[in-house]
């Protein structure tokens, strides 16, 4: 539940930068910082550099992970709502174990299929029922092609780690970024009066710098490598949920039944999917 925690929590601790941040300085900001601290733990662990097809994955990682998602999703955010984009975000573990099977080459069970697709239902259903209503806007495009940007660099970093080790593979996706995340990040800087930034939004732009996009994903991607990037990837259906469980105390918002019956629900089918058969391996072509 820990590994889960760390990938949820950061949605909730954004909440408190309402106000405060530049979503640009966010954005590129996290990713130079982690940047840096990935440059530390390479350099203190000796890791050995990636060799020919790893850094083109490690580049399709960044594309996705790095730069993709919180671009385009920072974009969307301009034009649609929150809500908006927690319904495609509902769709990312179904997207993930898409992707992930075809790179993978296997063929998941129809069962399995069945209760991905029946989990990102009820997440979409959760955060319609949760609005009322749901207005679709061109901004969802971008939000769409952040998910799917997301979900390409969530199985590519599955794949990279079979090769490597997993937190080198994040390491190194950060690494190669900088010379586009610290040029970014530095262009934000003049927007930023620290004056009227509080203790607690510089703690949770920490956070996310040093858990959400470095510790929190080296956790992710050794789970995905350990169980198998597509399923594993179902554990995100379980992440909306728990980002609201944390924004309880960081944000003062209240659990209604609405919200622990749906949670149970996801948690339950995402439970049973992770047990469906995923490792059929589709022949090559010759």
């Amino acid at each position: 539940m820990s590994k889960w925690a760390l990938g949820a929590s950061p949605h909730s601790v954004e909440g408190v930068f309402v106000g405060g941040f530049n979503p640009w300085f966010i954005a590129f900001g996290r990713a130079a910082v982690a940047g840096i601290l990935s440059v530390i733990y390479l350099l203190y662990t000796k890791s050995a550099r990636p060799t020919g097809a790893q850094w083109g994955m490690l580049a399709a990682m960044a594309a996705g992970n790095v730069f993709g998602f919180p671009i385009f999703q920072t974009i969307g955010l301009q034009y649609v709502s929150s809500s908006n984009a927690a319904v495609f975000n509902g769709i990312l573990p179904l997207m993930t174990a898409a992707m992930s099977a075809f790179l993978f080459r296997q063929k998941p069970s129809f069962a399995f299929w069945f209760f991905a697709a029946l989990g990102g239902f009820l997440v979409i259903t959760f955060a319609v029922l949760r609005t009322g209503s749901l207005n679709f806007h061109w901004g969802d495009a971008l939000i769409f092609t952040a998910v799917t940007l997301c979900a390409m660099g969530y199985a590519f970093g599955a794949k990279a780690s079979q090769t490597m080790p997993p937190p080198q593979v994040l390491c190194w996706s950060l690494v190669i970024s900088l010379p586009i995340s610290v040029p970014a990040f530095a262009l934000t800087l003049p927007a930023i009066d620290p004056s009227t930034i509080s203790t607690t939004a510089w703690f949770g732009f920490a956070y996310l710098c040093s858990v959400s996009m470095w510790f929190g994903m080296m956790v992710w991607f050794y789970a995905l490598n350990l169980g198998g990037a597509v399923r594993v990837s179902q554990v995100q259906l379980v992440q909306v949920f728990l980002a609201i469980l944390f924004s309880v105390p960081l944000l003062g918002e209240s659990i209604d039944v609405v919200t622990i019956v749906f949670a149970i629900a996801v948690v339950a089918v995402a439970f049973i999917g992770k047990k469906m058969p995923t490792n059929r391996i589709l022949p090559t072509r010759t």
